[in-house]
């Protein structure tokens, strides 16, 4: 991320959990740029604005209690995106029962596909070891194969030799 996100961006954070993607992007895009943050659960939301508040950095990030699906209708208009990251599934330390979803996963990273950048990225760290994780991984994985390989590049990256269902990272670029 360090390489595409530079001072004064506007990048995304559609998962905010525990606020250190947040943080970090925060720290990244600096005093001109913005973070919008999202995520469904007050937990979540406290605890990324105790972090962004520790390190002085509130001043910059907008975050929304809302599901990812609806940063269409935060993000101003015709704003360019230059990175969003996802970690999809439960929030750690949270309610395992309030999960990350097929259909408000896929509306979010095609909104965010409308508004990357050119060279942008959009990051997802995908966990499938969870109930309606492999759903969601299954319609994720559909929807990038899909992608026209002229517009955007599509990656893949994880572990092979792991026990049980670890991660794995996929990363849209925008060309």
């Amino acid at each position: 991320m360090n390489q595409t996100v530079n001072p004064g961006d506007v990048v995304v954070d559609a998962t905010v959990g525990n606020g250190h993607d947040t943080t970090y992007l925060a720290k990244l895009v600096g005093p001109t740029g913005h973070v919008y943050g999202f995520d469904v659960q007050d937990a979540a939301i406290a605890a990324t604005q105790a972090a962004l508040t520790a390190d002085k950095l509130d001043h910059q990030v907008t975050l929304t209690k809302t599901g990812h699906e609806n940063l269409n209708h935060v993000l101003p208009a015709g704003t360019a995106v230059k990175c969003a990251i996802f970690n999809l599934g439960y929030l750690p330390g949270g309610d395992k029962t309030v999960i990350t979803t097929a259909p408000t996963t896929l509306t979010a990273v095609e909104a965010l596909e409308d508004r990357l950048a050119t060279n942008g990225l959009i990051i997802l760290m995908v966990y499938t070891g969870h109930p309606g994780g492999q759903d969601e991984a299954d319609a994720l994985s559909q929807h990038v194969n899909e992608l026209d390989q002229h517009q955007f590049q599509v990656l893949r990256y994880g572990f092979i030799n792991q026990i049980h269902t670890p991660p794995y990272l996929i990363a849209i670029q925008k060309r």
